[in-house]
């Protein structure tokens, strides 16, 4: 299934069987990574689930996605003209890999060719002014000429102004729902234009999800992930686009900012950002001359996640209770690293994930950025 160089490749019964335990419920990135890493592959994992649940203290029982409905969306998906895509194989982006819990699995409409391609996201306000949505364009056409993926979210103002100018040229839309319930419906046809010109459409969420509040973030998470650089043209104070930028810089990414005019509300975020050390950028040249060290530059290898072709034929010893009482006693509800769990308790790595593991799936777990945990 490895292909040297190349990443993984799965077959069809584990792309169903990732794809049922991304879905099951307590299952996030983070948790599917730490399953496939202590149980070889994402079908011994979901045998699993339950007994882990339940060593963890759980009350109701967890909820394991169905076959038949994996195969469902596996169907639809491939209907609509899309695909599922597993880290690591090709046509998944290859910085969005290098992020601290990247998604496992993303639905994707557009060519494997793209997501290789270097790329800079540029995100701004959805009530944008007239020289805001100017300013995206020249921006993003520069970029575009210049070889370089325009990424953004698809929203209103900025986001479309820049799509469409890369057009031509490449971009990706990153959506905070499924590939079937585009927000905000009236950018459809500039995503059909997108994917009809060689771009792409990429998002974590499952078919039939509409987006809520929430799940804006965690786009934006992956906006910043894809891209090289994140340059944000008008942004309110709160604005979503301020999220893109301090992910962006949680993620070691370039940050570059167009100012405004101090009595503009939309330039007060992109102001803030230049005073906490953002480039400011007027143009596409900017942008292009501050990440020219990046370019050519392979990205880091991707944390280990492979799914084997069989499951690992011996499982490292089970914690015993001594050791499960001194794991649980070190968790409180601050965030704590999992290596100082390790070294305070002196229990080995793999019972340490191990007990985390359960406790996660049993809802009494929190996973904060930097790999840190507390107790929920």
């Amino acid at each position: 299934m490895t292909e040297a160089g190349r990443g993984i490749r799965l077959n069809d019964q584990q792309r169903l069987a990732w794809l049922r335990l991304i879905r099951s419920d307590r299952v996030g990135p983070a948790t599917f990574r730490d399953l496939l890493n202590h149980y070889g592959t994402a079908a011994a994992a979901l045998e699993a689930l339950p007994e882990l649940s339940r060593r963890g203290g759980a009350i109701r029982g967890l909820r394991i996605a169905a076959r038949e409905d994996a195969e469902a969306e596996i169907a639809a998906l491939s209907r609509l003209g899309g695909r599922l895509v597993a880290i690591g194989e090709p046509g998944y982006p290859a910085h969005l890999r290098t992020i601290d819990a990247p998604p496992p699995l993303l639905s994707v409409f557009g060519p494997e060719e793209i997501a290789a391609r270097p790329a800079v996201a540029i995100v701004g306000a959805r009530n944008a002014s007239l020289a805001g949505r100017k300013m995206a364009r020249k921006i993003a056409e520069g970029l575009g000429e210049a070889g370089l993926v325009v990424v953004s979210g698809l929203a209103r103002g900025i986001d479309a102004a820049a799509h469409e100018a890369a057009t031509e040229t490449g971009t990706i839309a990153v959506l905070a729902g499924g590939l079937d319930h585009i927000y905000p419906p009236e950018n459809e046809p500039l995503l059909q234009a997108i994917v009809a010109s060689g771009g792409a459409a990429v998002t974590e969420m499952p078919l039939g999800w509409s987006p809520r509040a929430r799940d804006f973030p965690r786009r934006n998470r992956l906006i910043s992930g894809i891209s090289l650089a994140v340059v944000v043209v008008e942004a309110a104070k709160r604005s979503g686009s301020l999220h893109t930028a301090r992910f962006a810089a949680e993620q070691g990414r370039d940050v570059f900012a167009v100012p405004g005019s101090p009595l503009d509300p939309r330039a007060e975020g992109c102001n803030h950002l230049i005073r906490e050390g953002a480039t400011l950028t007027v143009g596409a040249d900017d942008v292009i001359e501050g990440i020219a060290p990046l370019l050519g530059r392979p990205p880091a290898p991707p944390p280990q996640l492979e799914d084997a072709d069989t499951p690992m034929a011996t499982r490292p010893e089970e914690p015993d209770d001594t050791a499960r009482a001194r794991i649980i006693e070190a968790l409180g509800p601050t965030p704590t690293s999992v290596d100082e769990i390790i070294r305070e308790t002196g229990v080995a790595p793999a019972a340490v994930q191990l007990v985390l593991l359960e406790l996660d799936l049993a809802g009494r777990l929190e996973r904060h950025g930097g790999g840190a945990v507390s107790l929920a």
